[in-house]
């Protein structure tokens, strides 16, 4: 499948997991540190676990307001998306990732927001990039 891009970014990393990743416009730049239940000192820094967790909650919501822009139910103001991202080692080998979003919609009665959430699924470029690779979950609060 093509995509017609429209943006792109880069951001390189230096050291891995205890390093600094940043981005090649100098918009980001974070540290990085290994968490301890990793085998890392853990301490001040983020790890690639949060930085995919903040990117796929922030872009859920622009999903979902896509969604609501092309006619359907209106996103509201409040919303909100916790994106709760795991890391370990799979049963086939390596490492894997499992993924939960927790999604607040103030106001809408659970079955729109079922459908928006659903709907949302459909064009979120992380849930099109995850599915079929990784679990994720969606709790509607």
């Amino acid at each position: 499948m093509s995509v017609n891009v429209l943006y792109k970014t880069s951001a390189k990393a230096t050291g891995g997991r205890d390093g600094r990743a940043a981005t090649t416009d100098g918009a980001l730049d974070v540290k990085l540190v290994t968490p301890k239940e990793l085998g890392g000192a853990g301490g001040e820094g983020n790890n690639p676990e949060q930085l995919f967790a903040a990117g796929y909650a922030a872009c859920f919501i622009g999903a979902m307001k896509f969604v609501s822009s092309q006619g359907g139910l209106k996103v509201p103001a409040d919303v909100s998306v916790t994106a709760t991202v795991g890391i370990g080692p799979r049963s086939a080998g390596g490492f894997g990732l499992d993924v939960e979003l927790a999604i607040a919609l103030p106001g809408l009665d659970r079955a729109d927001a079922e459908a928006l959430v659903e709907k949302a699924h459909q064009v979120c470029p992380y849930s099109n990039a995850t599915r079929g690779n990784i679990e994720v979950r969606s709790v509607i609060l």
